[in-house]
């Protein structure tokens, strides 16, 4: 609801007299909500957007709605963390779908002449970018603005999503040397990196391998500290390796925002190393 005023004035020869001042109400029929159906974000991956715009009122109207993906100024300019997936919009009206209106594929995001009678729903989904926040307190906070000739003043309604904060973990291996002969010396190097914000301590990390060939008199090291046998399981029958559950942790990321506003991942990095005879 908007109050306004108005008053009026009168000149004549003589003088100038007002009026009384007249004040009334702009029922608003327009509402517009706005929330993310995903809870958290990860750098690279996708948050899709659900709006909601009712008309209470007996005449339908157009509107036109605008999203800034999230956008935030940098070094004198606009960023955005967001970027709309083409194709991805599904119109609904009174819970139908229908043939989606006119999507505008830029920054700021316009979807335009959304006809709005009751009830209409927007689900779209966006792509987080290397402009996306990293770190601890990293969100994106993605607004809305839906403007039309019988809506008197901009409507606007934003969803924020933090960054996942849980260990994002990776493993390789490698092998060394890549040729070798029978009674010789290998090792098998696996490298764990986490690129979440918060270290895997309680993660309950496991490493588990079966070694072929089998190695004999193993030797297991953790980032260059050698692990005693009570920390690891391992079956020369067999070849199956296994760490303790928790035994090993990785540090959390790193994360640095560049000249040009994208954001640089440094992952934290654990080394476990097996060594041993075949």
């Amino acid at each position: 609801m908007a109050i306004f005023t108005n008053q009026a004035t009168l000149t004549y020869t003589g003088g100038t007299v007002n009026s009384n001042v007249v004040t009334g109400e702009i029922q608003e029929v327009v509402s517009v909500s706005k929330t993310a159906v995903t809870d958290t974000y990860t750098p690279g991956g996708s948050i899709v957007y659900v709006v909601s715009i009712v008309n209470t009122g007996d005449t339908p109207v157009g509107v036109t709605v605008s999203d800034d993906l999230g956008g935030y100024e940098f070094e004198g300019g606009t960023v955005y963390p967001l970027s709309y997936v083409e194709g991805s919009l599904v119109y609904l009206v009174d819970g139908s779908v229908e043939p989606a209106p006119e999507v505008v594929v830029g920054q700021p995001l316009v979807i335009d002449e959304v006809p709005v009678q009751a009830n209409v729903v927007l689900i779209y989904e966006t792509l987080v970018t290397a402009f996306a926040p990293l770190g601890p307190d990293a969100e994106i906070t993605n607004t809305v603005t839906v403007t039309g000739p019988c809506i008197p003043a901009a409507l606007t309604a934003s969803a924020t999503v933090p960054m996942e904060m849980d260990p994002l973990l990776f493993i390789t291996k490698s092998l060394n040397p890549e040729t070798v002969t029978g009674c010789s010396e290998l090792t098998y190097t696996f490298t764990i990196q986490n690129s979440g914000s918060e270290a895997g301590e309680d993660a309950n990390i496991v490493v588990s391998d079966t070694f072929d060939p089998i190695l004999t008199d193993i030797t297991v090291t953790l980032n260059g500290q050698v692990l005693p046998a009570s920390d690891y399981s391992y079956d020369e029958t067999t070849g199956e390796f296994a760490t303790n559950s928790g035994r090993i942790t990785v540090p959390g990321a790193t994360f640095t925002q560049n000249e040009d506003g994208t954001w640089t991942t440094d992952p934290g990095i654990a080394v476990l190393r097996v060594t041993g005879m075949m």
